[in-house]
């Protein structure tokens, strides 16, 4: 069986690349989808596709929509949700993702540093794992699509 994991969140490190990478290393059934990481097509879909905006409102509120065609569809078709909050900016929208996720039963992984446990401590809750890096989530997908628990000694 193929499997589909849905990749959201920060877009200014390389971790989905890693993911990916690691999933290749060990040798796994699986496909990667994500939002538009290119963060000014994302801002600016809307207006590029469907018109100019004045007010900064209906700028945001187009692309959101456009946007959001892509998200709800790839959510709904992944079998797991990987929601990654980096360090530096706070990511409204992969909450928002995370509580699509949850609402829909879908199996979510989140990762995170440290520092924004107390702050995500309920879509911590709703998560099936809460992990630190993409190794971690490496190591979670290769144990639930092909059975391994790779490096585990007793």
């Amino acid at each position: 069986m193929s499997w589909t994991v849905y990749l959201s969140g920060e877009i200014h490190t390389d971790w989905r690349e890693e993911i990916a990478a690691g999933a290749t290393r060990a040798g796994l059934d699986v496909s990667f989808t994500s939002p538009v990481t290119d963060h000014a097509a994302s801002d600016d879909c809307g207006v590029a596709i469907l018109g100019a905006e004045d007010d900064k409102f209906w700028h945001d509120h187009k692309g959101a929509k456009i946007n959001a065609i892509r998200t709800s569809t790839l959510i709904r078709r992944a079998d797991i949700v990987v929601v990654r909050f980096g360090e530096k900016y706070k990511q409204w929208n992969a909450a928002f993702d995370a509580g699509v996720a949850a609402a829909l039963g879908k199996p979510l992984v989140v990762m995170h540093g440290a520092d924004h446990q107390h702050a995500l401590k309920e879509i911590d809750a709703a998560a099936l794992a809460v992990t630190e890096t993409p190794a971690e989530v490496v190591r979670i997908l290769e144990y639930v699509i092909d059975g391994r628990l790779a490096g585990y000694t007793d």
